[in-house]
């Protein structure tokens, strides 16, 4: 269905670092080793982040480091303020913060509040009765009287969401892995020892955090069973998907939690930042939700480019009409890849994963209004790494084989290096393997290669930063058709047309095009002569007018 072409005309404050930023996220388990066991550490990003600031980026968002059994690689921990062996020390995390604020990166750190691992001291003393004093900082409730679980409600990696325990003689709730027990939110002293957790990074410095599943941070204290979602069985691959969710996440009373987490951040100085993670059927209601007005989150982006498989005009312009503007609904924020999917070049180019694709999407990724989050090798036009079954360590992807690609394709080793073994990732034996078609998108070919997508991501991300109406300025639609899209975006008398042709052929198109105006980039890098006739193929342009 074609979207609502309406004007985003909106007042955008500059002041605010993180609006309209780029961000770069380094998935550190992936990024670089330097003790050649074969997992990347901080010390490893430290020594790297003279590449990722020649980029141009704003900011890092560090995926999680901190003390974990590393079930879910990170995603279940079992101690908020330490760093996990594996990835080194505090002292080797303020190392990194020194050298980022060196190279003038801002650094964001992951915060992962709804749920621990098994093996948290919270969760270790929660379990061993009815009445310690953590008794109730899980979501603990009882059998039915025939012993099965306390409602419907079904995890997301499949399964249910119950767990049963022998020490208590009760299940306990698990969105996720069963090693990951959710926290009760709902509990003060939950919320308080979670904002000391806040506290004490910012005490360290950090610009702020990005929130893993907020919509998950609560659930409905009745436990009342989730309707189904009618999807059609042939659409089915976990038991998740058979359930509309609306009683075990997204609960009202997550605002109120947001907003004391922003009380503690706003007693900082700097202008903390905080995006929030929202997977759901209808991720923009929670989206605003959380970052109405001036007393919540700053941002928040959802899954819409993530898993989308096709890519049209029309869904990007849905996708950018739905932030019309209204600063009650918040600053949205966008990404087209990350660690949990796979990689944008797999799934939009039709198997060609061409140099030209690749900048063609992270044109399109930087024109949008908004703020950016660009993943690991997205600038080098990595496709999804290959990973042989054998190999795979994602609990997700092992569990629903072959129905899920999971997340180790996106996951793979960074290839620093051409020649160098395991592409310069590791002198050992990599957790996962490396792509040998990554290897020769290394940056040290792409270095030499003036029309590479590493030297056109740096203009493209340094012209953002410097460009008022791309960074932080208005945005109106012109055209949305299934592979045309162009818009507008100004800031005071500074306008900037953006104009895409998403398909493998020429278009035409019936708007007009100023005869007047300046050539800013494009990623077929020259301005082609039958441009008034048709948009050639696979093309994007910035033009000032």
């Amino acid at each position: 269905m074609e979207p609502c072409l309406a004007d985003i005309f909106t007042t955008s404050s500059p002041n605010e670092w993180w609006r309209g930023a780029t961000f770069y996220q380094i998935y550190p388990r992936s990024f670089q080793d330097t003790n050649g066991d074969g997992v990347g550490d901080l010390k490893g990003i430290t020594e790297r982040l003279e590449y990722v600031a020649s980029l141009n980026v704003d900011a890092i968002w560090l995926s999680p480091f901190f003390k974990s059994p590393m079930k879910d690689f990170g995603y279940d921990v079992s101690d908020y303020c330490d760093v996990d062996p594996i990835f080194g020390t505090i002292e080797d995390f303020e190392a990194l913060f020194k050298r980022a604020k060196e190279l003038g990166l801002k650094v964001i750190i992951d915060q992962v509040y709804s749920h621990t691992s098994d093996q948290h001291n919270w969760f270790l003393e929660s379990r061993k009765s009815r009445t310690n004093d953590k008794a109730d900082w899980y979501i603990w409730a009882d059998a039915k009287p025939d012993g099965s679980p306390p409602n419907n409600w079904q995890a997301y990696f499949g399964g249910s969401s119950w767990q049963w325990d022998s020490s208590r003689k009760q299940y306990f709730m698990h969105n996720f892995l069963s090693s990951q027990p959710d926290l009760n939110l709902h509990h003060p002293k939950v919320q308080d020892a979670l904002l000391d957790v806040t506290r004490f990074w910012l005490d360290r410095g950090v610009d702020g955090f990005r929130l893993d599943v907020v919509n998950c941070f609560m659930h409905d204290p009745e436990l009342r069973d989730n309707p189904p979602s009618g999807r059609p069985i042939e659409e089915v691959v976990r038991s998740f998907d058979m359930q509309d969710h609306i009683y075990s996440e997204t609960h009202h009373e997550t605002v109120n939690f947001l907003t004391r987490m922003r009380w503690v951040l706003d007693g900082y100085e700097g202008n903390k930042f905080t995006v929030a993670e929202v997977s759901s059927p209808d991720p923009f209601k929670f989206q605003r939700e959380y970052t109405s007005g001036h007393q919540r989150l700053n941002t928040s982006y959802n899954f819409d480019f993530l898993y989308l498989d096709h890519l049209t005009g029309w869904s990007i312009a849905n996708s950018l009409s739905s932030w019309e503007g209204d600063p009650a609904h918040g600053w949205p924020s966008w990404a087209f890849s990350n660690h949990d999917a796979p990689r944008v070049l797999s799934r939009w180019s039709d198997g060609m994963n061409t140099v030209v694709h690749a900048k063609l999407y992270l044109l399109l990724l930087l024109s949008m209004r908004g703020t950016v989050f660009m993943y690991q090798g997205e600038e080098l036009g990595l496709p999804t790494g290959n990973v042989p079954y054998e190999f795979l360590q994602d609990p997700e992807a092992i569990e629903n084989w072959p129905h899920t690609l999971g997340r180790d394709g996106a996951r793979t080793p960074f290839p620093w290096s051409s020649t160098e073994e395991n592409a310069g990732f590791t002198t050992g034996e990599p957790w996962l393997p490396v792509d040998p078609a990554h290897a020769a998108l290394a940056p040290d070919v792409q270095e030499a290669d003036e029309y590479s997508t590493l030297v056109f991501a740096r203009e493209a991300i340094r012209l953002r930063r410097d460009l008022a109406p791309i960074r932080i300025g208005d945005l109106a639609f012109i055209t949305a058709e299934e592979y045309l899209l162009a818009f507008k975006r100004k800031q005071g008398d500074e306008t900037i047309l953006c104009v895409f042709n998403l398909s493998n052929r020429p278009l035409e198109y019936d708007f007009e095009l100023p005869e007047k105006r300046e050539l800013i980039i494009s990623n077929i890098g020259v301005e082609p002569h039958n441009i008034e006739n048709e948009i050639p193929a696979l093309t994007g342009y910035w033009w000032k007018i």
